[in-house]
């Protein structure tokens, strides 16, 4: 297949001014503490100590690419930190930093979130402490480096036209299908929800058991569905939180989904779970993330696919809506402006978003370069069905620009509301206004205003 440049990305609507709420967040600004700002990095810095060690705290997922860099670095002396990631929304970059914060001490030098909205609070001073990300296009990082990603890639962590965090790589929604069952079975591969849906009326009727995806997961339903289908059920503007489950574009997606669920084409089982893992053999399609591609179908622990019977289509649309997709995470890297040692910082940075073997570690690199690379490489080992280069390059392009980053995710609600509701029989119609009540609860509880 021939090599295509990634497609770059529009670029999509800033989360507003960030946040000073209760908790955790106290205070306005990105400078606290004292001091003069140093023009070569744009911040007040704290005292550097040359050959000091820098403390990375990091997923497992991306611990392999830090060991990269160590290997490739040993006059930096390097502390790994292993955590989750603040993956499913955990919080616990946020609530670690609030106690650094607390103590005055205790902060590491580089962070890995799997969340993208983190810079609305990690940009905001806390307990009198400067804001905990250090502003990295004021002189910190060179403009070459920062112009190498992807367009649109740093949007989720720039606030008045600072960046705070440095994408790790593009999570967009494609349409994974099993090009294997869809020749035995002899279905044609849906290009629209409606299509979707109607084939998960024709899989129950026709082929019960097989299925198209789940809804088990708390990042599913509002990245997949409510994203992709314009849904204004998570928006930001200013200081102010919206969010209508009610809209036409959500209800569309909220009777979808019921009607879907009702059928057993959707199931409710989460997808790194041994029940979805026994089932993938009947697993005909799937909306998901870029990162699917190794998350499940290229892991043995997984669906564990064979070269060729996965494949990777444009992103589904809705036939009255416009041509866009959603997007399930894309970690960030954030500095630390109280780092003592910002020359090895700016030297891990710059290694962990170019290095083409490790960069985007769990999916599509977020840097230009390396994408391209990824893609080519994906495309030419033949292990995916289809024009894989092209979907995935559609979808980067196409992810919907009016969702929100503000300080709290929609996955908590949608964990605490949706998910045990549908497992007691009931709706997502029947859960949507709490849902709702509950997105807007947490933003009132970190300051925002609900319109």
């Amino acid at each position: 297949m021939a090599h295509r440049p990634l497609t770059r990305l529009p670029r999509t609507i800033v989360a507003g001014a960030a946040i000073a709420g209760i908790g955790l967040l106290a205070g306005c600004g990105s400078a606290g503490g004292g001091g003069d700002v140093d023009p070569e990095y744009g911040f007040v810095t704290s005292e550097q100590v040359d050959d000091s060690p820098i403390t990375i705290w990091v997923d497992a997922t991306r611990q392999p690419a830090v060991e990269a860099f160590q290997a490739a670095n040993p006059d930096i002396d390097v502390e790994i930190v292993v955590d989750d990631g603040s993956a499913g929304a955990s919080g616990t970059f946020q609530t670690r930093i609030g106690l650094a914060d607390q103590a005055g001490e205790g902060w590491p030098d580089v962070v890995f979130s799997s969340q993208a909205n983190d810079a609305a609070w990690a940009s905001q001073e806390n307990a009198g402490q400067q804001a905990f990300a250090a502003p990295l296009n004021q002189g910190f990082l060179d403009d070459e480096l920062l112009e190498g990603f992807t367009e649109g890639a740093l949007e989720p962590s720039t606030i008045d036209d600072t960046v705070y965090g440095l994408r790790n790589d593009l999570a967009p929604v494609v349409l994974w299908y099993n090009q294997a069952l869809f020749d035995q079975l002899g279905y044609e591969i849906p290009t629209t929800w409606e299509e979707y849906e109607a084939l998960g009326e024709q899989l129950a009727a026709e082929n019960p058991g097989y299925f198209l995806g789940s809804i088990g997961d708390s990042f599913v339903g509002p990245y997949v569905y409510y994203w992709a289908g314009e849904a204004p059920i998570f928006q930001v503007e200013g200081q102010t939180f919206s969010s209508d489950t009610s809209d036409p574009n959500a209800v569309k997606v909220t009777e979808m989904l019921d009607a879907m669920i009702a059928n057993g084409s959707l199931t409710q089982d989460s997808l790194f779970s041994a029940e979805f893992v026994a089932q993938s053999d009947q697993l005909l399609a799937i909306p998901g993330a870029a990162w699917y591609a190794g998350a499940l179908f290229q892991n043995p622990d997984s669906i564990a696919a064979e070269p060729g019977e996965w494949g990777a289509a444009p992103p589904l649309t809705w036939e009255d809506g416009d041509d866009v997709t959603g997007n399930i995470g894309g970690g960030m890297w954030y500095a630390s402006s109280h780092s003592q040692n910002l020359d090895a910082v700016e030297t891990f940075l710059e290694f962990i978003v170019t290095n083409e073997e490790t960069a985007g570690t769990g999916g599509l690199p977020a840097y230009q370069e390396a994408a391209d690379t990824w893609l080519a490489g994906q495309a030419e080992s033949g292990f995916f069905a289809g024009d894989f280069e092209g979907a995935i390059s559609t979808a980067a392009s196409s992810v919907w620009s009016g969702w929100g980053y503000p300080n709290f995710s929609p996955e908590t609600a949608y964990a605490s509301v949706i998910v045990p509701g549908l497992a007691e029989g009931e709706t997502i119609a029947d859960l949507s206004e709490a849902w709702q009540t509950a997105m807007e609860n947490e933003a009132q509880t970190v300051g925002y205003t609900i319109d």
